[in-house]
């Protein structure tokens, strides 16, 4: 006869029970959210210096190579906060994919006939996502590696963004983005307060008076730029 052991099956970790549950991927979601909001304020606020000429936007981006000297060596800062957003990014993704599954398989059958009027942008939340997915990686291949940039320049910001908002389908890309970005940030914001349970009744309309602010300042903010050099503002 043989001996019970004792062992039974391994239960899950309370991270892999909780990143099962559907909260858990809400909770998910909001956390880096608000992760990828606060990059989204500190990238426009640096973006702005385009205005001030290059010296001031080129000096900036010099300037975050050496954040952390000497504690980090040069340029580490970038590259963890890159992978910070990475990590937010793909966890942002995978959560509002996932989701999205669940989503369907619970709908009933005639949902659609059934359905209640919503938002524009809560109608539009995945096909918003796709549309920025597909944009961070069109931006990271302009800005970033200078793969599709017309008149690519190592180190000189201010020149690479001049000559992609040059061209009529690098500026429009980036409005387009930047409009499905606001709608994005609207949304997500309200939707992110209710998952971490900072609403309540006497707060609703200050947090979507915010998530308003948030999206048309964000989304003004960041179109400026391209207009500005397509219309000769900024060359």
């Amino acid at each position: 006869m043989a001996l019970a052991t004792g062992t039974g099956p391994r239960r899950p970790s309370t991270l892999a029970t909780l990143w099962h549950s559907t909260v858990g991927k809400k909770a998910v979601m909001a956390v880096s959210g608000v992760i990828l909001l606060l990059y989204l304020v500190a990238h426009l606020l640096g973006n702005l210096k385009v205005f001030f000429g290059p010296d001031e936007l080129n000096g900036y981006a010099a300037w975050l190579r050496t954040v952390g000297e000497p504690l980090l060596r040069h340029g580490w800062f970038l590259w963890l906060a890159r992978a910070v957003l990475l990590a937010a990014v793909l966890a942002h993704g995978t959560a509002a994919y996932q989701l999205s599954k669940r989503d369907r398989a619970a709908r009933p059958q005639g949902y659609a006939h059934r359905r209640r009027q919503t938002s524009y942008a809560t109608r539009t939340m995945r096909w918003g996502g796709v549309i920025l997915a597909l944009f961070v990686v069109w931006h990271l291949l302009d800005l970033t590696t200078l793969t599709v940039n017309p008149r690519a320049e190592a180190d000189h910001p201010y020149q690479n963004l001049v000559a992609s908002f040059s061209t009529w389908y690098g500026g429009g890309i980036y409005i387009v983005a930047m409009l499905a970005l606001g709608l994005h940030i609207r949304h997500g914001f309200w939707s992110a307060a209710q998952t971490l349970g900072v609403n309540n009744p006497r707060r609703d309309r200050a947090l979507k008076l915010t998530a308003d602010l948030l999206a048309v300042v964000l989304t003004a903010g960041f179109v400026s730029i391209p207009v500005a050099v397509m219309t000769g503002v900024v060359r």
